[in-house]
Parts: structure tokens; C-alpha cells; sequence
């Protein structure tokens, strides 16, 4: 569960003082299925980054799975990010030099689980992507769905409540686009709570609930 009350979050842009977001009151349930959309500068980015715990809001409450977490440091917050959330952005983030098996093996890794378990995991989260042909590739190897596909196995390795997708299809074809979101509504249809930033109006409209931003703030918020 997911619960935001009276988020608040400002910039400071020269001299003057920017609202990001204003007033954002707004609950998920688990396994939702979640499409923000909305003009550039509407906030739909800034309210990713307070969701994946990368920034602080100036002001309100953020509860994620009942752990209010605006009053933690920043360890608790770095541990919740990497038990929690999953994160796949547009360009990838892949690092150039590994396997697609190592790329998704590196957050088991870095959280210290042991080398058999984390072959087992990785092999599994390749294969539920059709990926394994591809495992021992390098990113240069692969094409541009296959990029995001790993970036998906990478983010879902750690086995997170929460997907949070930023324009994961704008570097995509229509082709490997379908093929991206096909896999992420895999995930959401398992149980994860999938939101995805988007621009698309189509893709946006395959979301069960969809919000509109404006201005930084909830200007439409409806479930299908």
C-alpha cells in the first residue's frame, strides 16, 4: 500500500521559488496497475523520484507499506529502495562492460547473496523474459528491447513490491516498445504494483488507473 498526503516539493530556479508538486493526496493498493501522464513540467517525474525514494518532499507524508518514510535517514531509505523498488528508466542504465546475466546478477550481488542463489535467481528472471539465448551478451550485442528486458530482469531481481517506469518504451520501435510493456504487464499481472511515466496517450490508455498531471498537481485521476 502505498499513501501520499499533502506532498509538497519546491525548487529553487534562479530567484524564484518553483512548486514541483502541490497538495498530492493519493493511495494505491498493492498490484496496481498505474499510468502518470501529463505535459512536460507537470510533475510526473518529480513525483517518481519522491515514490522511488530518491528525493524528499518538502512537505507532507509518504507511508510505503506502512513505514513512514520522509522521517528516515537516508541508510533506511537506500535499504527500502533496494528491497522494494524496482526502477527502469528510458536509456537502459546497463553497464556496458557485462553479460546480460551479469548486469541482473549485480544487485544480488551488491545485497550479498550467495553465488549458487544468485545463478539460480538470474537464470530464472532470463528466462521468464526470454532472455536466456541472450544471457552471456553484452549489451552492444543486443537490441534495443533486449536492453529494457534486462533492465526489467535487473530491477525485479531483488523480488520488489514496486515497479516504477519512466518512458521505459521512448528509446523503443513500436515493435520492441510492445514487447517491453508485454513484459512489464507480465509483472504487474503477478502481482507487482506497476507505475509507468509516460507520454504515449495509447500507451498510457492500457493502464488500469490513470492520472493526469497538471502544474504539479492531480488534475484527473480515474480507474477503468
Amino acid at each position: 500500500m502505498i499513501v501520499l498526503a499533502g506532498i509538497e516539493r519546491r525548487f529553487l530556479v534562479g530567484d524564484q521559488v518553483v512548486a514541483a508538486l502541490r497538495g498530492i493526496d493519493l493511495s494505491l493498493a498493492d498490484g496496481e496497475y498505474v499510468a502518470v501522464m501529463g505535459p512536460s513540467g507537470s510533475g510526473k517525474s518529480t513525483l517518481l523520484n519522491i515514490l522511488g525514494l530518491l528525493d524528499r518532499p518538502d512537505a507532507g507524508t509518504y507511508a510505503l507499506g506502512g513505514i513512514e518514510t520522509t522521517t528516515l535517514g537516508e541508510e533506511r531509505r537506500a535499504a527500502l529502495r533496494r528491497d522494494r523498488i524496482g526502477f527502469i528508466f528510458q536509456s537502459f542504465h546497463l553497464i556496458p562492460r557485462l553479460t546480460a546475466a551479469e548486469n541482473v546478477e549485480l544487485p544480488l550481488t551488491l545485497a550479498g547473496v550467495a553465488p549458487r542463489e544468485r545463478r539460480e535467481r538470474v537464470a530464472q528472471a532470463l528466462e521468464a523474459l526470454g532472455l536466456t539465448p541472450r544471457a552471456h551478451h553484452r549489451p552492444d550485442q543486443l537490441s534495443g528491447g533486449q536492453r529494457q528486458r534486462v533492465a526489467i530482469a535487473r530491477a525485479t531481481i531483488m523480488a520488489p513490491g514496486l515497479v516504477l517506469a519512466d518512458e521505459p518504451t521512448g528509446n523503443l520501435d513500436r515493435a520492441s516498445g510492445e514487447e517491453v510493456i508485454r513484459a512489464l504487464e507480465g509483472l504487474n499481472a503477478r502481482g507487482l504494483t506497476l507505475i509507468l511515466v509516460t507520454h504515449d496517450p495509447q500507451l498510457g490508455g492500457r493502464a488500469r488507473r490513470r492520472i493526469r498531471m497538471d502544474d504539479g498537481a492531480i488534475a484527473e485521476d480515474r480507474c477503468v
